[in-house]
């Protein structure tokens, strides 16, 4: 009797005891965070050391099209999302009935036209085909950016979200074909020209600043953003996540990794 009355006096100070005592499993934060896998997830990896010595454990789960990062964030499935801009994330909000709001911007990633054809705008024939990317936002700038050059000229209402329709002058006449983005670098042996988002071209290999026939400048209003859910957007967590990201250190990284081809925008 005596035993089992010490055991239990003995187990019920132990409960006590680790009642107080701090569990540093249960008090860490985590952001399970989307991205694509270049450049984003590789900038992730770049603060997740130092992230986790303010106790947040970051999470990258890496998608490879530029829909299903939206809808898993606004389901709740992830908490954060790394790898669109502020037009891109206000089309979506739009047409998806989505509920996600951008809290910093990262870098900008220049939109290039890519060839396998021609190295100059010069040599682009008559009625030559020119993918670009088939979502409206993307596919507006594509076309905003072949303007920028000459080869185009849009209607003077055209906006973010031009289309082939908008195209009021096309000296060349080319010819435009829509593709999802994450598939034009593979077809680019098959058309004369395509414009690829600058994620996709680095993760295809390419080098922006060398491959490109034409590139955006810095005047890009496409600056790259961390996108959560409404519910969420004044987490001290993501205050957090920001300041690592906007931090010297990977502004350094972008800068040495990418060749100009992504610049930081903060």
């Amino acid at each position: 009797m005596k035993r089992t009355v010490g055991l239990l006096l003995s187990l019920t100070i132990l409960a006590i005891w680790a009642a107080f005592i701090p569990n540093a499993a249960a008090a860490e934060e985590v952001i399970k965070i989307g991205a694509t896998p270049v450049p984003h997830a590789e900038i992730l990896k770049v603060i997740k050391e130092d992230i986790a010595k303010e106790g947040i454990k970051l999470e990258i789960i890496e998608f490879t099209d530029y829909v299903k990062p939206n809808l898993a964030l606004n389901d709740k499935e992830i908490d954060a999302n790394y790898y669109q801009h502020l037009p891109y994330l206000e089309n979506f909000n739009a047409n998806h009935r989505t509920k996600l709001a951008a809290i910093g911007t990262v870098h900008v990633e220049a939109m290039g036209l890519y060839s396998e054809k021609v190295k100059h705008i010069d040599e682009l024939k008559e009625k030559s085909l020119i993918a670009v990317p088939s979502d409206s936002v993307n596919g507006g700038r594509a076309l905003l950016l072949l303007q920028a050059n000459g080869l185009i000229t849009l209607s003077d209402k055209a906006g973010l979200e031009a289309t082939e329709r908008d195209i009021v002058e096309n000296p060349k006449k080319l010819r435009f074909k829509s593709i999802e983005a994450a598939q034009l670098p593979r077809i680019l042996p098959d058309v004369d020209g395509a414009v690829i988002n600058g994620n996709y071209a680095l993760e295809a290999g390419f080098n922006p600043t060398e491959d490109a026939v034409l590139l955006e400048g810095s005047e890009s209003p496409y600056a790259n953003i961390v996108v959560v859910h409404e519910d969420s957007k004044d987490d001290e967590k993501f205050a957090i996540l920001m300041k690592h990201l906007n931090s010297e250190k990977v502004a350094q990284f972008i800068l040495s990794t990418y060749n100009g081809g992504v610049t930081p925008a903060f």
